[in-house]
């Protein structure tokens, strides 16, 4: 068996060359990315990346994953194993699905390396001799129970931010305001490993003065971000912070698992995740060659072009600038910072912390191609405001844009040049004399070189959707192109004329190839292998080859008497079903589904079991005499209630009654009901609020203390009625669902009296597998988003 290639040298600036070095932010290699992170910045950095080699730049793409720090620590502890295991995990994880999507990195290393501690201690050094660095006494957060000091992202508590209040904000970021925080900021903190309040502690630490920086720092912003042509979102972001006023900000923290601090008094802390993180860039281009310094310490000849989310702006346009600063050596300074918003999803949020969204991994299990995501992200890339991902448009845009404009092109072209002569060329290219005197086709290249022009604009000035609409315009044209010439016709009536025709379409085909092939790698590669052209010699467009002048002249691109292969369709129609399904399969979070997978093949198992068993129960076997009630009337059956998904709006005490609350619920009505519920004793009031509960809605409505009840909310109490809880639907189960049981069907009574039998037998036995699912004879209340659950109640009757 032959041996692999050995992998090529690698690339070190060449002068005279435009030498492009460009890094995406190191990803946290404590979770598997999902879409947002994706468009966020790998894949944003990848196309421009692969532009720059279509134009023949000498450039080099670098990134990784941000291993150090608290989020590391914190998956260790969740996943109990050592934050090297995580590390090792995740990464490998992230790489499978990078190269899943067709990311080419240059260098896709980690920050848990040799070089991420020679380099980070080295410029540690630098700012030390420069006296930079200052030392403190700050006050952090400890916790008695851990017998530690609390990091960042081991503290949670409600974010200080008055127009905030997130309930759930960490301890160095909230997520909701992106606010930076310190932990002693939260209000109500709490230790995350324990959930137990800690205290004050004053601890040593050492600061990098960015005050004393900032005037060095102001004039790189200032001349960069105007050369640079910064992201209008980077420049509001970093002149918010500089308003605000520099602070002196602490480099170390008191955690194992980082880089060491070089200095005897700190040499039991690290150095804090957002000093070292940057520096990975770095230490990742140095495990690529020895000679990095030839990329990063030749400002005059190398650009360094850094793509990221909103989020990170801050650390690369302040934190990391002042550290390379405060150095005095001659960095390569960031030149171009490319900033995207928020992808969102559906109806709320991309979240790696909550598992909300479509992640790498499961993009391949859609089947849906890398390509097509590709697109649909960077078609939807939000650039200057945050946009929204949805299964609708992702099916609009692959059916309508990908299969009807681009792929019917291609296709058309090809399978009428592959036809056997007398319908078509016998799949050889046909020589075309004089196609500039040809009117139509002399149109279309004036409009095909302007949209090149757009593109090339667009892609210099890292506009990379603008670019990508510019490509897809030529589509567009080509198409029309295709219509008004109509060469099915001209083929037997104006032979020269089809001749033209088809080898401009065949010359825009292979234009497309190469203006998309930073967007749709694989795509680039099948146009091509259905051209018969190899990818690695023949897909470049630089202005040194010509390439960029036969946009003017799009039949020049593929010579005549060349044989294409074999056409095949491109893409592949997104049905509505198939559509509905993904929504399904993607709702909710990810434990939500896992949890919803659970209990659907519990449920399928329990109904199986029961089927041929009869679903109703009666309040007593006993016969009665003289010929009593009908056996109807005592039987029960789920299918007669009508319990439903609600919302509670408002809670509080009932006037008259200390036992009783009066809530306002959301059903999915128009209205919300009025409900009364004796849970005072059992529930403290704020847990009331703003809750998703089951809900009884066909009881007949009932005056309870003066106010009218027109529901029941279902709780479940313990064998002796000291405990009660809510039933709870999944948090992101649809206000108004029903909640069904496997197995039963039926329509619900019109309304049921509040004392009767019926709704009483409801009472049943807690299901207890692993987690608490509320059940009814064993088979699980049920929504689309999963069953419905109990804290702690392993058995009990629901009420």
């Amino acid at each position: 068996m032959a041996s692999p290639p050995p992998p090529p040298p690698p690339k070190l600036p060449i002068p005279g060359r435009r030498n492009i070095l460009i890094t995406s932010a190191l990803p946290y290699v404590n979770n598997v990315p999902h879409l947002g992170n994706i468009i966020g910045c790998v894949l944003s950095a990848d196309v421009f990346a692969r532009y720059c080699r279509l134009r023949g730049y000498n450039a080099i793409y670098i990134c990784g994953t941000d291993e150090y720090g608290t989020a590391t620590e914190t998956k260790a502890l969740e996943e109990k194993c050592s934050p090297k295991e995580i590390c090792d995990k995740y990464h490998a994880i992230h790489d499978e699905v990078y190269k899943w999507f067709d990311i080419k990195f240059d260098k896709f290393g980690r920050t848990s390396s040799p070089q991420q501690t020679e380099v980070c201690q080295s410029i540690f050094h630098k700012l030390m001799e420069n006296k930079w660095l200052t030392e403190n006494t700050m006050q952090q957060l400890y916790c008695d129970t851990c017998q530690r000091f609390l990091a960042d992202r081991l503290v949670e508590g409600k974010c200080p931010t008055e127009a905030c209040n997130y309930e759930a904000a960490r301890g160095d970021q909230c997520e909701n305001c992106s606010k930076l925080l310190n932990p002693t900021e939260l209000i109500d903190p709490k230790c995350k490993v324990c959930k137990n309040t800690p205290r004050i502690r004053d601890t040593d630490h050492l600061f990098l003065e960015l005050p004393l920086l900032s005037d060095k720092l102001v004039n790189y912003i200032n001349s960069t971000s105007v050369a640079g042509m910064w992201s209008q979102n980077a420049i509001q972001a970093t002149n918010a912070w500089l308003k605000e006023g520099l602070k002196q900000r602490c480099i170390t923290r008191d955690l194992k698992w980082g880089v060491p601090v070089p200095h005897e008094k700190y040499k039991d802390k690290v150095f804090y995740v957002w000093f070292d993180a940057p520096i990975g860039y770095i230490s990742i281009t140095a495990s690529y060659t020895p000679d990095w310094e030839k990329w990063w310490k030749d400002p005059d000849n190398v650009e360094l072009f850094q793509f990221m989310g909103k989020d990170n702006v801050p650390f690369h346009t302040v934190m990391f600038p002042s550290t390379l600063l405060g150095t005095g050596e001659n960095w390569t300074m960031m030149k171009t910072i490319s900033v995207t918003e928020y992808l969102n999803y559906e109806a709320g949020k991309f979240s790696k912390s909550h598992g909300v969204g479509v992640f790498g991994n499961d993009a391949k299990i859609t089947n849906i191609p890398p390509e097509v995501w590709r697109y649909y992200l960077l078609m939807n890339r939000p650039e200057v405001s945050d946009t929204l991902f949805t299964w609708d448009d992702l099916q609009a845009k692959l059916n309508s844009e990908l299969l009807n404009n681009l792929g019917n092109f291609i296709n058309r072209v090809l399978s009428f040049v592959a036809k056997p002569a007398g319908a078509g060329y016998d799949s050889i290219i046909p020589d075309a004399p004089n196609a500039e005197s040809h009117p139509l086709t002399k149109a279309l290249a004036e409009k095909t070189n302007k949209w090149v022009e757009q593109y090339l604009e667009a892609m210099e000035k890292v506009k990379l959707k603008q670019g990508l609409k510019s490509a897809m315009a030529i589509s567009s044209d080509g198409n029309a192109y295709l219509q008004e010439s109509q060469f099915w016709k001209l083929y037997k009536e104006d032979p020269a004329s089809c001749a033209i025709v088809m080898k401009t379409s065949v010359g825009v085909v292979y234009l497309l190839a190469c203006l998309l092939e930073p967007f749709m790698p694989p795509f680039s590669r099948e146009v091509l292998r259905q051209l018969n052209m190899s990818p690695d010699e023949d897909l470049t467009f630089c202005d040194d080859k010509g390439e960029t002048a036969k946009a003017k002249r799009p039949w020049d691109f593929v010579p005549a008497g060349h044989r294409i292969g074999q056409p095949v369709p491109l893409f592949k129609e997104l049905k509505n079903e198939e559509v509905e399904a993904f929504r399904n399969k993607f709702a909710g979070s990810q434990a939500e589904r896992s949890s919803k997978a659970e209990a659907d093949a519990e449920a399928k198992k329990v109904a199986d079991k029961l089927k041929g068993t009869k679903l109703s129960e009666g309040s007593s076997k006993k016969k009665q005499s003289g010929g009593s009630k009908s056996k109807t009337a005592e039987e029960v059956s789920v299918a007669k209630l009508d319990i439903r998904v609600g919302l509670i709006r408002k809670a509080e005490k009932h006037p008259d009654a200390d036992s009783l609350y009066v809530e306002e619920i959301d059903v999915g009505e128009e209205a919300p009901r009025t409900v009364v519920s004796g849970l005072v004793k059992f529930i403290p009031l704020e847990e009331m609020q703003n809750r998703k509960v089951c809900v009884l809605c066909n009881l007949k409505p009932v005056a309870m203390r003066g106010i009218k009840s027109h529901a029941m909310v279902l709780a479940a109490s313990n064998e002796d009625h000291t405990k009660v809880e809510l039933v709870e639907p999944p948090e992101s189960a649809a206000v108004g669902e029903k909640v069904t049981f496997a197995g039963h069907s039926g329509e619900p009574e019109a309304s049921l009296n509040a004392k009767s039998k019926t709704w009483e037998k409801l009472s049943a036995d807690l299901h207890s597998n692993g987690e608490l699912v509320a059940c009814y004879k064993d088979v699980p209340f049920t929504t689309s988003a999963g069953v419905c659950k109990v804290k702690t109640i392993a058995n009990g009757e629901i009420r």
